[in-house]
């Protein structure tokens, strides 16, 4: 497929998280307000979407507290700097297994694995323009962890995320991802065209060279719009390549720490480098409305 290069981006910023970044760096925020906070910097920065996780804010460990949803959600609205709220929904698909001898019992620290309703419940509540649908089953870095994602949980997930009018932003870590949400919009549980994020780089996925970056970007549907990251090192270079190729980019603290070696960096600041990278191109950074605008979302006050 021949390139055409991206002349509008936008960029979204991953503000925290669920990794076990939170003592590697005292920029990655804990607390509701330091959350808020730091996508309130990130929009200022030019970030147009801010990707949200919360946590537990005394141990910085991942958390699926509604409140914390709730006060993240409500901060980010009440800020003068408008910006686009894309809420996690990956939360709840975790299994942990015992040994390679004894895979069962299941290892209870660190298998959290929930219904639907109860992963999609904060969506609910908060009404985000957008939460993201890991589209698939994987094994992650760990030894006896997997991400789970069933066909069935995929498509009840996503028929709650489009009965409430929140555009579902498709997780796709590796090829097989974009073949079941290709699927999915066929079946009629997603509407086309699909908004996906192209996961480059995460232990055990996609890898990030390019020729696997080149072949996942084949397989999103010309009407369907993308963005592309990597983690670590490769995060700015893939700003660049996903620009290249037709897409749109994302960073932030979630994916990466470092704004060079030996400098750990903020989310404003690693959203001030890639709209530096996005311009320098000959692109342009389009903000909050103009992403509402190309995607079909509407800006929204939680329900109740």
């Amino acid at each position: 497929m021949p390139l055409t290069m991206s002349r509008e981006v936008f960029i979204t910023c991953a503000v925290t998280g669920s990794g076990g970044t939170q003592d590697r760096s005292p920029h990655v925020p804990r607390s509701p307000r330091e959350i808020a906070e730091s996508a309130i910097d990130a929009a200022r920065a030019g970030a147009a979407v801010v990707h949200c996780h919360v946590r537990d804010p005394e141990t910085g460990a991942p958390s699926r507290r509604l409140d914390y949803y709730r006060e993240v959600t409500e901060r980010i609205r009440e800020a003068e700097v408008d910006v686009v709220l894309n809420l996690t929904a990956g939360m709840g698909g975790d299994i942990t297994f015992g040994s390679p001898e004894r895979p069962l019992p299941l290892d209870e620290a660190g298998t959290d694995l929930i219904g639907a309703a109860e992963r999609v419940e904060h969506i609910k509540q908060c009404l985000p323009e957008i939460c993201t649908l890991d589209c698939g089953t994987m094994n992650f870095a760990e030894a006896d962890y997997v991400m789970t994602n069933t066909p069935g949980m995929l498509q009840a997930m996503g028929r709650m995320m489009t009965a409430l009018g929140v555009k579902p932003e498709i997780e796709a870590f590796d090829t097989g991802h974009l073949w079941y949400a290709r699927q999915l919009v066929k079946d009629g549980v997603l509407d086309a065209p699909a908004l996906v994020q192209l996961c480059m780089g995460v232990p055990w996925g996609a890898p990030d060279d390019l020729n696997t970056f080149m072949a996942m970007v084949n397989n999103v549907p010309e009407d369907w719009h993308f963005s592309a990251f990597a983690l670590g090192r490769n995060q700015m270079g893939y700003v660049a390549a996903s620009v290249l190729a037709g897409g749109h980019v994302r960073v932030g603290l979630e994916d990466n720490l470092w704004l060079e070696k030996g400098v750990l960096a903020t989310n404003a600041q690693l959203v001030e480098r890639a709209a530096g990278i996005v311009e320098r191109m000959g692109a342009r950074v389009i903000g909050p409305q103009e992403v509402r605008d190309k995607l079909g979302l509407v800006k929204r006050a939680p329900a109740g």
